[in-house]
């Protein structure tokens, strides 16, 4: 049998920086370690559990000095549930190591010339900002009781909240998240209470059975909530009891939806729901670019893709719009549209908008959007961006005179940027939600293209995500 190693203790270890996934970073005699829940400051005593070649992770098993940074996590979570992993750090020292984490990936990954970073764009309401949350039930909470496992009964280990990071079985029990305005805790409470008192079964991942899987909670800027529940199968309690229940105690609620799911996963994009109360969708609204323009309005369907906190992507798209400095009669193409709605914002004031977007859904609810704030000039496509926009596509479309990109984590396809040097756009706006792909786009695009502007915008308050917004000008 392989003998274990015994873990390697150092003492009075100072935390120097923030660094990715929320970890913060320690460099004891030159060795780099990332750990959980330090802050910038801190010194500890760390326990190291793994080594890799380039780098090692450990935890704190002992404070000496806490930072001046730190602050009171406002909620009882922290720490356990991993949402909210900065919410400990000073919020003006958020800001710091979001920019910083721009300049680092330019610097170590970009190794382009750009000017000076903008200030980042700090977010007015940094909690109950999110207009989307999804909870799962599970018969396998994680307790904390401080109850030996295995003496609990069978309704005391049901929980409802979300997943621990890398437990797939496993929920930690939300008692009332900062995330989302009110009533949405109150909203989940309920159900609970209602499930539990009925001794309704919750959801057991690796058997697959029992009845209540998920809830989406979503709402829009004027208070209006939309609820769907998920269960594995019909069941007349829920659809008779709970939902009329659901609607008498909670009037902001003007759409539920029921959902049967009983595949081996959670994704409810591919199922049919049932509307039970008002209609299958929210309006949100979003401020034009220019006084004296109408409101946008978007329809949020169920699986809709829209931008999770409303009222930091004004201030995005409103930077973005800024940044292109558009003068009205380009044609413009937006690249990873999804639902249209940096299409929609920019319409107005250009000629034409050309938006590619690889899923189908998203497309139909760019174009539903569209006719809902009588837009005329924009034009959709849905399909794999690599397969679509080529050069018979940019014949049939014209050759844009700026183009506008908003790709996932994952960034742009190699292809897609061997596209946009061939087409020679005289401007790009890059919108990013990860700077470390981004910078390695913008290393590609640096043959034909220079950095103009970097705006960094927070978008999540007390997580380590930033996103960040890039002008390209042809040289």
């Amino acid at each position: 049998m392989k003998k274990k190693k015994a873990p390697e203790y150092i003492e009075d270890v100072v935390i120097v920086d923030a660094g990715s996934e929320g970890m913060s970073v320690a460099k004891p005699e030159g060795r780099v370690v990332f750990i959980p829940f330090g802050i910038p400051g801190d010194v500890v005593d760390i326990e190291v559990f793994k080594k890799k070649k380039n780098f090692f992770e450990g935890r704190i098993i002992n404070y000496k000095k806490l930072s001046d940074k730190r602050v009171e996590p406002r909620c009882e979570h922290f720490g356990l549930c991993g949402g909210c992993k900065w919410q400990h750090l000073d919020y003006q020292w958020q800001l710091y190591y979001k920019q910083k984490q721009v300049k680092d990936n330019f610097d170590r990954i970009g190794k382009i010339e750009y000017p000076e970073i903008r200030p980042i764009l700090g977010c007015e309401k940094q909690f109950f900002y999110r207009n989307k949350l999804e909870y799962a039930f599970s018969n396998r909470k994680w307790l904390t009781d401080g109850v030996p496992v295995g003496t609990h009964d069978e309704e005391s280990c049901k929980g409802l909240g979300f997943h621990l990071p890398s437990l797939f079985d496993r929920v930690v029990d939300i008692e009332k998240c900062h995330l989302q305005a009110d009533p949405s805790n109150d909203i989940r409470l309920f159900i609970r209470k209602f499930t539990m008192e009925r001794k309704i079964s919750y959801y057991n991942v690796r058997a697959h059975e029992g009845l209540m899987r998920n809830i989406v909670i979503r709402c829009n800027s004027k208070g209006e909530f939309m609820v769907i529940i998920v269960i594995n199968e019909e069941n007349s309690i829920i659809r008779n009891e709970l939902v009329p229940a659901l609607e008498k105690e909670f009037p902001q609620i003007v759409s539920l939806l029921l959902i049967i799911n009983n595949k081996m996963n959670d994704v409810i994009n591919d199922l049919p729901f049932e509307c039970l109360k008002g209609d299958p969708y929210l309006i949100e609204t979003m401020a034009s670019p220019r006084v004296g323009f109408e409101d946008l309005k978007f329809r949020i369907g169920p699986v809709s893709f829209f931008q999770t906190n409303v009222y930091q992507a004004e201030r995005l798209y409103h930077a973005a719009f800024d940044l292109a400095n558009v003068q009205g009669d380009e044609l413009m193409y937006d690249l990873y549209t999804g639902t249209g709605t940096i299409a929609q914002y920019f319409s107005r004031f250009v000629k034409k908008v050309v938006g590619i977007e690889y899923v189908e859904e998203a497309i139909q609810d760019a174009k539903v959007n569209a006719e809902i704030n009588g837009i005329g000039n924009c034009t959709f496509y849905a399909g794999d961006m690599a397969k679509v926009f080529t050069d018979d596509f940019i014949e049939a479309n014209g050759r844009p005179d700026f183009i506008v990109t908003d790709p996932p984590r994952a960034g742009m396809a190699e292809s897609v940027v061997e596209q946009l040097l061939k087409i020679r756009a005289r401007k790009i706006v890059y919108v990013s939600c990860n700077p470390a792909t981004q910078a390695r786009d913008l290393q590609l695009l640096d043959q034909a293209y220079k950095v103009m502007a970097v705006q960094p915008v927070d978008m999540f308050p007390h997580t380590q995500h930033v996103e960040n917004i890039t002008l390209l000008e042809l040289r």
